[in-house]
């Protein structure tokens, strides 16, 4: 199992928001994860009405079990669909195949965009655990997830 550097609890504010995902979106992003064993995958969540109704999966280019890196034409392609669609970028996900679903020091290091949330699927237990965080200027909230009947 490898090794990784997790922020402090104290770390942590209060968050308000909630983060509504369709159970198809969720269901997809499990498969993902599970079918990119042992590495990390990754991928851009799309929101319409305040409900996660879309995921754009990108490569991770480090194919890597411990961090990964977007290829920036994907990144820019799925922007452009969510644009056609009337989607809205509303989320960063990532899977954590061997640790618990927190941000590593990483994890909040690299999210820059304070307005996304930043979604981990951990598959480190026995079933899969997903949680939502938003990250300004190094501090981690958390964010509820719920997971939605498919409304699109």
């Amino acid at each position: 199992m490898r090794n990784r550097l997790f922020a402090a609890c104290n770390n942590t504010m209060e968050s308000k928001d909630i983060l509504n995902i369709e159970e198809k979106v969720y269901t997809a992003l499990v498969n993902q994860a599970l079918s990119g064993m042992p590495n990390e995958v990754c991928g851009y969540l799309a929101e319409k009405d305040g409900v996660v109704i879309a995921h754009y999966e990108m490569r991770n280019l480090d194919e890597s079990p411990e961090h990964f890196t977007m290829q920036p034409e994907e990144q820019f392609k799925a922007v452009k669909d969510m644009r056609q669609k009337g989607l809205k970028l509303r989320a960063v996900y990532h899977s954590h195949p061997e640790t618990p679903a927190r941000p590593s020091l990483e994890d909040i290091k690299l999210a820059y965009d304070p307005n996304l949330s930043y979604v981990i699927l951990s598959l480190a237990g026995e079933v899969p655990d997903l949680k939502s965080f938003r990250i300004q200027k190094g501090e981690v909230s958390a964010e509820d997830t719920q997971i939605v009947n498919n409304i699109h």
